[in-house]
């Protein structure tokens, strides 16, 4: 594990809640952190991870998975289902059905023990900038070229006409969206929007993204809005990838 760093860019002052039972790492990461501008709470057992998550509104949630009093996983899911605060997890679980267990559940990122500390902080700041261009709530609209998402009304248009996806359809869009700037990986897609048990299906998924290009009037093997990244997933680009003239052309 990594010393302290003295210096690194920074992105932005906030408040970082870490959950985690080694005192040394917490050490670490706030040495790491506050001279960045951060607040750093730090909690060493589950109980009242939702409560501090309820009276700080941290920006980042930094989670172990084994804690000594309750299963990480379960707290990821009672922080997802209380707030939308991004969550990286960091745990010694390295399986790839782990890491699709925490990302599935709502985790922005995973990332397995040992870790060196600067990285980690990278990661934080990472997300931190990512997160920003999200819409802040589900009643917020998002815009990609000619694609604009209600997600109050759940709500697609393409140039101001509706388009009619099914409930899968839609969900898949809107997670895509949601991470507008970021390759998802195929497994945290099936997992996310199917369930874990669809990991590993990447013939259903190639499908529905197939079939959502196409009803977004774009080819069904290449498109500007969900971009096939080779061998990992898919991905949106954000709002700001899309700020030219759109053109109908695959990247």
């Amino acid at each position: 594990m990594a010393t302290a760093v003295k210096s690194f860019p920074r992105v932005r002052q906030g408040t970082i809640l870490v959950v985690e039972d080694e005192l040394r790492s917490q050490r670490l990461l706030r040495v790491n952190l506050e001279p960045l501008g951060y607040r750093v709470i730090t909690l060493d057992h589950a109980e009242g991870v939702t409560e501090a998550v309820e009276a700080h509104a941290p920006d980042l949630v930094v989670l172990d998975i084994k804690l000594p009093d309750a299963d990480g996983f379960e707290v990821c899911r009672q922080i997802r289902a209380l707030s939308t605060v991004p969550v990286i997890i960091v745990s010694a679980f390295g399986q790839p059905a782990d890491k699709v267990r925490g990302l599935s559940l709502g985790a922005d990122d995973y990332v397995t023990k040992p870790y060196d500390t600067i990285e980690l902080s990278a990661r934080i700041e990472a997300v931190l900038r990512r997160v920003q261009g999200r819409p802040p709530s589900p009643s917020a609209l998002f815009h990609c070229g000619p694609l604009k998402i209600d997600y109050e009304q759940r709500l697609v248009t393409m140039n101001g006409a509706e388009v009619q996806l099914s409930r899968t359809e839609y969900r898949l869009l809107e997670h895509l969206s949601l991470n507008a700037g970021r390759t998802l990986v195929a497994d945290a897609l099936l997992a996310r929007v199917w369930g874990p048990q669809y990991v590993g299906d990447y013939a259903s998924l190639h499908l529905y993204i197939s079939r959502l290009r196409r009803k977004l009037g774009e080819d069904a093997h290449a498109s500007r809005l969900i971009v096939t990244r080779p061998g990992i997933g898919y991905m949106m680009p954000s709002a700001a990838d899309m700020s030219g003239p759109f053109q109908e052309r695959a990247r």
